[in-house]
């Protein structure tokens, strides 16, 4: 709507009762997201008499994207209202309520119409810009991308000067946590003719060059040398360097005027221009990238102070710091520290104590009279803070309910350098647990969750039972362990504790699926699919099926592999943690069965006429296990006894793999059970960082030749002894996981070592009988290419192939000897150095570096535990949910290396699908 009057005529308008406006326009000095100082509600050239009048009608105009009613609510404005004309302050306050929505350039109210006591008004409105498109330029689609993310950026946005300064402090910030400190952003607005009241915003972004530390100055630490204090401020790092030599300092500007062999006396080749631009040291970017971010500066300030406290200076203080540019643009710290003199631990007395004595406390505390000052030392044995580790007084009381334990440490007297401490506590009552709620779980049913907790109502509430708690749902693999919540809610006035535990899940199903067709080869693949939350009690339920039942825990894995003609292989099983839902009884059931032709496309490549080429001749498997295992409450129940019975039988036609004569046709039956001891207390399943595991079996088959001691086996073929097979077999497996570190930065991406001792020997119960080639030992590869599917245990070895001999010295390229039938003993040696880049359970990422020593031997009279194979290497683990882990090594075999030869000869590349070979 158009005004009535222009503003030199308001005073000709009051007199003729039409037309007058109330206005707060936008002008030069006021921004656009701030009221004016004082908008009026009346014309100050207005003389009218105040009068009452009842508002009749109120429209809008000027809007285009806003809704009209919801615009007259916010005005506060509404018809049947009494307002005062002139001189009201509700046209005040209503221009004022709309123009803090910050949605307006200009806000003015008009006086349509006065007739008898009512009154019409008229709010004009011109709304802000809206942002139809928007662009980044001078930096990458992903910074921009990222930029967008954080600033909240999106097409529609009303353009005011709240949202430029938010873009701008996103850029800033973004770039100076890169070390881009002089990040410069200039917005460029361009109207948009195909949109109305839409402007397109382009962002022009200059970096600038990075930020870099070149000078960290440290004065007036007389007591730690600037090499340690430098080595706590990890987030603070100067630019890496190489001192050539005082001297440099006079003669690097006239550097390139040197001859030769002036650069030879102090061991370096002269150097190139680039030198002209460098300090008196060759500077090189190792480690640490040197930029500046001031958030990780006043981090690493508390940390040198910490450093000082921690040897004993209580009082030192940063006295002051600065930081500033260089010539070159980079960035110099100054630190000036007061250290103070140093302080010792004086008498350390107790009060408030009845579940420990002074003697205990003490011990457990393990500070004497006499110890250099160390607060975060004294703080960390008290149990400031709950640790998972233990062993400080607070998880002691806390591992006997104590969860209303305090405790506080209070300097009761400084004498000279001596600082006498009173350690106060109150006990409390014993909290007993009332209720454990559990969420998050959007699949898995609540009992497969609430089976695993050591916390049950009723009980005395303990710390480790917590920390257990949180391991075991860890172990279900169902869910993030990043992600696992317990927060105990403790009701002082009962005394009693809730504990909440929350759970992220996430995908642990698992799919195999390739496929080929190959002419002559014919169909080729394998189609595998496991579920690791499977229910069976709903298998006829169908409104359960997606795509499977699930939420029970229970296990099903269906697996079909075809290599042609050549090789077949069918694969079931089935395992339930907890059969009967009462006890941790865990039973599984599995089926297999396969078959390999090594002659099968002999027929492809016979010559005409060729009739001694066989091409009949097959090895098949045939195989059932069943299994149940009882969780152990003795020696703790950490333990695992595992009871199997199983069968395969061998079919052998035309097929002399093993070497044995007399062994290329026949039928063997292996029935055996198994005895397995195992000890697991890992705190995860795929990235281990604490804990161990253990494991000793004892496989044993009937002792045939025991039954007929006159029986003569030396007159029997191979066949017929092997008809029904017989051997003991026992395994050791050993393996701990240490943390041995925690990045500044991340309270989870840990470095941690794998330490492991593996032994087998699988023997005879006399020496009348020969030992079958089932069952025994085959070293080297990687579990994948050995492509063995008679019964062995594969004991791979990175940087190695299978070999056959136990003589280091004997390169295992050298192929299979004639009479190789698998080794008898075995022991080997892991240590890996593992550090996790990604711990997203949608794709955990770890990388590490390995020395093994390994050995196989054809009997226990040639075991000799130190003539091993010895390898290292790197390598990278990563676990996908749907296809289970991967692995790729690189390992160079030290034993492979030959006269003349290269790493390269020694190397091997080795890969892993689904699981962590032996």
């Amino acid at each position: 709507m158009k005004k009535l009057f222009p503003k030199g005529l308001l005073a000709i308008a009051l007199c003729c009762s039409a037309g007058i406006r109330v206005s707060a326009q936008q002008k030069d000095t006021v921004p656009p997201t701030q009221p004016p100082a004082n908008p009026p509600a009346v014309s100050p050239i207005n003389t009218g008499v105040p009068q009452q009048y009842e508002i009749a009608e109120i429209t809008v105009a000027g809007t285009q994207y806003l809704d009209k009613s919801l615009l007259l609510s916010l005005s506060g404005l509404n018809v049947g209202d009494k307002v005062t004309y002139p001189g009201g302050d509700q046209f005040t306050k209503a221009i004022q309520s709309l123009w803090s929505q910050r949605l307006f350039a200009d806000v003015t109210i008009y006086v349509t119409k006065i007739e008898d006591n009512k009154i019409w008004l008229e709010i004009g409105l011109t709304e802000m810009p809206r942002m139809s498109t928007f662009a980044f330029k001078g930096i990458k689609k992903t910074e921009a991308d990222d930029i967008t993310t954080k600033a909240g950026l999106r097409k529609g946005n009303v353009i005011t000067q709240a949202l430029k300064q938010n873009v701008i402090g996103v850029v800033h910030k973004f770039y100076a946590d890169k070390g881009f400190g002089n990040a410069t952003v200039k917005i460029e607005e361009r109207s948009d003719t195909g949109q109305v009241n839409s402007k397109h915003l382009i962002f022009n972004v200059n970096k600038g060059s990075k930020v870099r530390i070149q000078d960290i100055n440290i004065v007036g630490n007389e007591n730690i040398a600037d090499a340690k204090i430098k080595k706590k401020m990890k987030g603070t790092k100067e630019k890496s360097r190489f001192t050539l030599h005082p001297d440099m300092e006079h003669v690097y500007v006239d550097s390139l005027a040197q001859p030769d062999d002036f650069w030879q006396t102090y061991g370096f080749l002269q150097p190139t221009r680039a030198f002209e631009k460098l300090d008196p040291y060759f500077r090189f970017k190792l480690f640490s990238s040197a930029k500046f971010n001031e958030n990780k500066y006043l981090e690493d300030k508390g940390k040198v102070i910490g450093l000082y406290n921690s040897k004993g200076y209580r009082d030192a203080v940063i006295v002051r710091d600065t930081t500033y540019k260089t010539h070159s643009q980079n960035l110099n710290v100054d630190m000036q520290i007061s250290e103070g003199k140093k302080y010792y631990f004086g008498d350390i007395t107790w009060k408030g104590n009845t579940r420990y004595s002074d003697s205990v406390l003490t011990r457990i505390l393990g500070i004497k009279k006499g110890d250099i000052y160390n607060l975060e030392l004294l703080e960390k044995r008290i149990g400031k803070q709950m640790s998972q580790e233990g062993g400080d007084i607070s998880g002691y009381y806390m591992d006997y309910g104590y969860l209303f334990f305090q405790i506080d440490p209070v300097e009761i007297g400084i004498r000279g350098d001596t600082i006498d401490y009173e350690i106060r506590l109150r006990e409390g009552p014993q909290a007993t647990i009332k209720e454990v709620r559990i969420a998050g779980n959007e699949k898995t049913n609540e009992h497969v969750i609430r089976r695993e907790l050591r916390t049950i109502p009723g009980e005395k509430f303990s710390r480790q039972d917590l920390i257990r708690s949180n391991r075991e749902i860890a172990n279900l693999g169902f869910f993030n362990p990043e992600k696992i919540g317990m927060n105990p809610v403790p009701n002082v006035q009962d005394g009693t504790v809730d504990i909440d535990y929350t759970v992220e899940e996430k995908a642990n199903d698992q799919l195999e699926l390739s496929a080929g067709w190959g002419g002559y080869i014919g169909l080729t693949g394998t189609l595998g699919v496991t579920f690791n939350n499977f229910s069976l009690r709903n298998i006829f339920k169908k409104e359960t099926w997606d795509p499977l039942p699930s939420g029970d825990g229970q296990k099903l894995s269906v697996r079909v592999s075809s290599n042609g003609k050549a090789y077949r292989s069918y694969n079931f099983s089935f395992t339930e943690p907890w059969l009967g839902g009462k006890k941790r009884n865990q039973f599984s059931v599995s089926l297999y069965s396969s078959y390999q032709n090594p002659y099968a496309y002999n027929d492809y490549y016979k010559l005409p006429g060729d009739t001694t080429t066989s091409t009949d001749g097959h090895f098949k498997v045939l195989g059932a296990s069943v299994s149940l295992g009882k969780q152990l409450k003795w020696p703790d129940d950490y333990f695992t006894l595992i009871y199997s019975v199983n069968y395969q039988q061998y079919k052998l036609k035309n097929y002399n793999y093993f070497g044995i004569p007399g062994f290329e046709s026949g039928t063997s039956n292996n029935i055996n059970i198994k005895l397995t001891l195992s000890r697991s207390s890992v705190d995860q399943q795929i990235f281990p960082r604490s804990g161990s595991n253990f494991m000793v079996s004892a496989q044993y088959t009937p002792p045939y030749s025991l039954f007929n001691p006159d029986k003569d086996y030396s007159k029997e073929s191979a066949s017929q002894q092997f008809n029904f097979i017989e051997y003991q077999k026992y395994r050791f497996n050993a393996e701990w996981y240490v943390p041995l570190s925690r990045p500044m930065g991340s309270d989870n991406k840990t470095f941690v070592l794998k330490v492991a001792a593996k032994f087998g020997y699988i023997g005879r119960y006399n020496n009348r009988t020969t030992l079958s080639p089932f069952g025994r030992f085959e070293m080297g590869g990687d579990g994948l290419s050995n492509f063995a599917i008679y019964d062995r245990d594969i004991i791979s070895q990175r940087g190695y192939p299978v070999y056959y001999t136990s003589d280091p010295s004997i390169n295992p390229e050298n192929g299979q000897p004639a009479n190789y039938s698998g080794f008898t003993v075995f022991n080997k040696y892991v240590m890996e150095l593992r550090y996790p880049f990604s711990l997203n359970p949608s794709s955990t990422i770890f990388g590490l570096a390995f020395l093994e020593a390994a050995n196989g031997y054809k009997d226990l009279n040639e075991y000799n535990p130190f003539r091993l194979r010895r390898s290292a290497g790197i390598g990278m683990r990563f676990y996908l949910p749907m296809f289970g882990l991967l692995g790729f090594d690189y390992g160079i075999g030290f034993d492979r290396l030959q006269p003349g030869g290269g790493l390269k000869d020694a190397a091997k590349f080795t890969f892993m699908l689904g699981f962590e070979p032996e």
